[in-house]
């Protein structure tokens, strides 16, 4: 149900609705169709700033093809607050829609705006643009073209190697079906090295039915593992696994991309190391829907996830696009939209939750 206009006045101070579950992990409706950026509020991304605000970026309009106007939109919840703050655009184009925006802070400080610039009216026309703000996301400087090679795009945030580069993982799709991707789609990734300002590129990832939409974490040393949304289309398919990735060498080359032993109904994950060094996979358990939203946890290097649990699981339910963190204070936080990409919505728990060893 919309808000009305008088609704949409009282909750301008944008104080969360919470509910806690039984095992302890946190829910709250962010934002909705009272947040008058546009219906269409999708997908979310979230980071921690070194002030330990947390911010939220999404992209917004009519609609997912329905308006070259829409822009992406930023909110902040201050460190210890309870209300985020009104959603303020924060990129925007005169020409042109946007899409997929990701938030992160470098660990020098510097905080990189990723998002998605269309310029047809499918994504395969797509580039990755790119702003940077010096203090804490408050300001930005110009947009910045960082791809030039029509269909790239982005989805998950970088994370830091070993040597001290940053690795942002990043795809390509190409065809002109809206409804299906193309099994030529692959995922890759933009290595940045601080030092020279400069970007390098991996290889290709390529499988069975195509990928996108690669998500990295660090297992050990230069050993990484990604996992990526499959190929096809939304019609569901009892062989359409996530497709798994594995790099020896820090990132710069990625080996075929193989079935992994989830189901994915065409539909974005995420996947972090965690600070106890274990790994949490955040996907949808199905071959057809985005419900439910579902965690998977590995304790041995993301060999086998042993502690698997549904944190949303509504028969009906639209839960796409999750986005995880974990907070300096160990919180791990999911930000995902629902209620077909009009509400964005976050999860909060531990990793003891997901142990019961609370």
């Amino acid at each position: 149900m919309k808000f009305s206009r008088c609704a949409a006045l009282v909750s301008s101070v944008l104080l969360a609705f919470s509910a806690f579950t039984a095992d302890g992990v946190r829910f709250e409706r962010l934002f909705g169709p009272e947040i008058p950026t546009g219906d269409y509020k999708h997908p979310a991304s979230v980071t921690e700033l070194a002030n330990g605000d947390l911010f939220v970026v999404f992209f917004s309009g009519k609609g997912e093809y329905k308006d070259n106007s829409a822009a992406v939109f930023g909110s902040r919840l201050k460190a210890g607050g309870k209300r985020w703050s009104k959603p303020v655009k924060i990129a925007s184009n005169p020409f042109y829609a946007l899409g997929n925006a990701v938030p992160w802070q470098a660990p020098d400080g510097v905080v990189w705006l990723f998002y998605v610039t269309r310029y047809g009216e499918i994504w395969d026309s797509s580039r990755i643009t790119a702003k940077i703000s010096r203090d804490g996301a408050r300001t930005w400087s110009e947009p910045f073209a960082l791809t030039f090679e029509a269909g790239t795009m982005v989805r998950n945030r970088p994370i830091v190697l070993d040597d001290g580069d940053y690795l942002l993982p990043v795809y390509h799709e190409v065809g002109n079906d809206p409804e299906a991707v193309s099994q030529d789609c692959t995922s890759f990734f933009l290595r940045y090295h601080p030092a020279t300002g400069q970007w390098t590129e991996s290889n290709r990832v390529r499988s069975r039915l195509g990928n996108i939409q690669p998500a990295p974490a660090v297992i050990a040393g230069d050993h990484l593992v990604a996992f990526c949304r499959r190929g096809g289309n939304y019609d569901g398919q009892p062989d359409g696994w996530l497709v798994r990735t594995e790099s020896r060498d820090g990132g710069k080359t990625w080996t075929e991309g193989t079935d992994s032993e989830f189901p994915n109904p065409n539909a974005a994950v995420d996947f972090l190391r965690l600070q106890s060094g274990h790994h949490l996979l955040v996907y949808n358990r199905s071959f057809s829907e985005r419900t439910p939203l579902a965690v998977a946890l590995s304790l041995d290097g993301a060999k086998t996830f042993p502690h698997r649990r549904d944190l949303v699981a509504e028969a009906k339910g639209d839960y796409g696009y999750p986005t995880a963190i974990q907070t300096r204070d160990g919180r791990i936080h999911i930000i995902y939209t629902s209620d077909e990409r009009t509400v964005v919505r976050r999860a909060v728990f531990t990793e003891a939750d997901l142990l019961g060893t609370k």
